[in-house]
């Protein structure tokens, strides 16, 4: 399969985080937990089996590496749940999906990656689309702009886990590398509630099945699905592929919840539509 086909599979997993953090009510960080302990736990067993060599044989600073990458991604979640709560999925998941820009600008910081000028135009055209969605947010107030604000902290948390993820992937299967990522990211928030006196458990088993439905179709057949393709496609095409996450994310409220989107998030999403057409067609 074309692996960026399988991106843009991805990107549809990732696309129904919102719509279980919306039916979970558990505090951001437990759900954080959650979802990353079960995939860890899962993958816990193959890779003990199947890949214990080269668990014998990586490096503690590869290790570490790992790890280093888990806490930005536990940032991401747990920005990216916060914002979901405070305001509408249509602008929560455009403004964590500039994270293309982040991924562009550390792209060419540190490894000299330049973006030809049809491919910039999609990014911008995309980008653009994005913050069109946003513009439509029925939510007004502070508590609106708390969740923007949470929602842009968790795409620039997402391009570091990105870009570190470039680095780490050429040395790491990808099974290794996102055990450890998964684990250091719960590890990370159980870090953050156990002294902020948040409780971990006795949430309720609608808790423990939202975060079970983010483990299985937005990280294993979204996250885990970029983690692979890192190896072979240009990150800048992942960061703005994951741009049509509020496209769906947007359809998928309309019909799960109701949230009718109006001219702008039809506008939007339009714009963000052909702004990844012009991108995958021109950034090779």
């Amino acid at each position: 399969m074309d692996k960026r086909l399988l991106v843009l599979l991805g990107v549809l997993g990732v696309s129904f985080s919102s719509i279980f953090v919306k039916y979970a009510d558990a505090p951001s960080a437990v759900l954080v937990i959650y979802r990353n302990g079960f995939a860890a736990v899962m993958l816990a067993f193959p890779v003990a089996i199947k890949y214990r060599d080269e668990i014998r044989s990586i490096s503690i600073k590869e290790v570490s590496i790992c790890f280093l990458s888990g806490i930005f991604l536990a940032l991401h979640f747990f920005f990216f749940f916060e914002s979901i709560k405070f305001t509408s999925v249509a602008s929560s998941t455009a403004l964590v999906n500039t994270e293309v820009f982040f991924v562009a600008v550390m792209s060419f910081l540190f490894y000299g990656d330049k973006v030809k000028k049809k491919a910039a135009i999609g990014i911008l055209i995309t980008f653009a689309g994005s913050l069109i969605i946003a513009l439509g947010d029925g939510g007004e107030g502070h508590n609106a702009l708390y969740g923007d604000i949470m929602a842009l902290l968790g795409a620039f948390a997402m391009s570091a886990y990105t870009m570190i993820g470039r680095r780490q992937r050429k040395n790491t299967s990808t099974m290794v590398y996102t055990f450890f990522v998964y684990l250091a990211a719960s590890l990370t928030m159980c870090l953050y509630c156990i002294p902020s006196g948040i409780a971990i458990t006795g949430h309720g088993s609608l808790n423990y099945a939202m975060a079970l439905c983010m483990t299985v179709f937005c990280t294993f057949m979204g996250h885990s699905i970029f983690n692979y393709c890192l190896k072979y496609v240009n990150p800048v095409f992942i960061s703005t592929a994951k741009l049509g996450e509020p496209l769906f994310a947007t359809i998928l409220a309309l019909l799960i919840f109701r949230e009718i989107p109006g001219a702008f998030q039809i506008a939007g999403a339009m714009l963000v539509v052909c702004g990844l057409y012009i991108y995958g067609r021109f950034e090779k």
